[in-house]
């Protein structure tokens, strides 16, 4: 085990067994009070979602009667034995199509020491898992209720990628400034992201033939964010560098490579009583060395992304939203044909891209219940799994995607 994966498993397996232990003694006695701070919290949340497709498949086989393959659990505990010190959660099973067949798996899991907290500064570190920041909603996703649709604006908060996004193991560094003239948070990390699932080994290898182990390198990420003090205007930018090699097994037919993914986010939001407006743009640059003298794996280019989000709260607890989504693989290569021509026309030149309209509707029922809808037109199949759809060939030009999702929370 080399050096970097063993203090990650000590550092990680330590944080996990000090917050269960502590959580154990916690839940055994009434719940303490440490000042005007809850010691011990405890939440979760449960959904169940349905998705009906006409054309291709997406969170399990949805093209013929429609899929129930899409259910999120979570449980999440956090533990403040001091002012300063914190630790925190979560355990979450999910049933996402034939990339995430459900189990429970640690969603985050760490320790936040806060150096500085007065009513104008706070800086602190987190040790652990912990969510990667970037966008505005990347480290709150996996919560039903703070997503603004059942389904993200899959342009930049990919789905079939979701696990190598959604966090790393390692440590980050945080700060928040707080004025008249507004808010200024800071997060900074270094770490290594989850590359152990086959949606993640199709993404980065195109294929599960392969016997070698993708292994996670030192990775970097980080965000800031501007915030009015009342919230009307917030602006943030994000970058993140994700490097991850591919270990060869004996007699592979892949040799050692190295592939790197570099997204730079620029994030804006205005907030007005009745309606918001969202708006998210990315240049996302790809890139793969080594892997033998096969083309497929000599490639660099980097991709676009953007998205127009309005949302209107029409009545109490009610809220509608229309969305305009599209994302390119290759920004020089906007149509795909280069691509088509470059596969021999094996793989389809919509396979590039796709446009999105989002038709959507969300009633909050109470604070503990929420339903919600959606339609999505779209014109492409980039961000399709190629799990759920094993036939790349088959793919659909264009295609219609019908969800529903009941949440609950406690």
């Amino acid at each position: 085990m080399s050096n970097h994966k063993f203090f990650d498993a000590a550092l990680f397996g330590s944080a996990a067994l000090i917050l269960i232990s502590l959580t154990e003694s916690s839940l055994a006695e009434e719940q303490p009070k440490l000042g005007n701070l809850d010691l011990f919290k405890l939440n979760g949340f449960l959904s169940q979602g349905y998705i009906k497709t006409d054309k291709n498949n997406f969170f399990g086989h949805s093209d013929n009667s429609g899929s129930f393959d899409f259910r999120e659990i979570g449980l999440t505990a956090s533990l403040r034995p001091s002012p300063k010190l914190q630790l925190s959660g979560q355990l979450l099973h999910r049933r996402a199509g034939v990339g995430s067949a459900g189990g429970i798996r640690i969603d985050y899991g760490f320790l936040d020491y806060n150096f500085i907290n007065t009513p104008s500064t706070e800086l602190g570190v987190r040790l652990g898992r912990m969510k990667n920041p970037f966008g505005f909603y990347n480290d709150t996703r996996d919560v039903p209720f703070t997503r603004p649709t059942i389904l993200l604006p899959q342009s930049i908060y990919f789905d079939r990628t979701r696990n190598l996004a959604l966090a790393s193991d390692g440590a980050q560094l945080y700060g928040e400034s707080r004025a008249d003239w507004g808010n200024i948070t800071a997060q900074f990390g270094v770490g290594f992201p989850q590359v152990k699932d086959r949606d993640t080994e199709i993404s980065i290898l195109r294929s599960l033939k392969y016997q070698g182990d993708l292994e996670t390198k030192p990775s970097y990420i980080g965000r800031i964010l501007y915030e009015q003090p009342d919230g009307k205007f917030r602006f943030a930018v994000s970058g993140a560098q994700a490097n991850v090699d591919y270990d060869p097994a004996s007699n592979d037919i892949l040799q050692a490579g190295s592939f790197r993914f570099s997204p730079l986010i620029l994030s804006a939001q205005y907030n007005a009583e009745r309606w918001s407006l969202t708006s998210e743009y990315a240049l996302r640059h790809t890139q793969w060395k080594g892997f033998s003298n096969n083309p497929a794996f000599r490639q660099s280019f980097t991709g676009e992304s953007f998205y127009l989000q309005g949302t209107y709260r029409f009545y109490p607890g009610w809220e509608a939203v229309l969305r305009y989504d599209m994302l390119f693989n290759n920004k020089k290569d906007r149509s795909g044909k280069k691509y088509a021509a470059q596969t021999g026309y094996v793989r389809p030149a919509h396979s590039q891209y796709a446009r999105d309209l989002t038709i959507g509707l969300r009633w909050n029922v109470t604070p503990a219940i929420m339903l919600s809808t959606e339609y999505h037109r779209v014109n492409g199949t980039a961000w399709l799994s190629p799990l759920d759809n094993p036939d790349i060939t088959q793919f659909e030009k264009n295609w219609n995607l019908f969800a529903v999702q009941a949440s609950y929370r406690f």
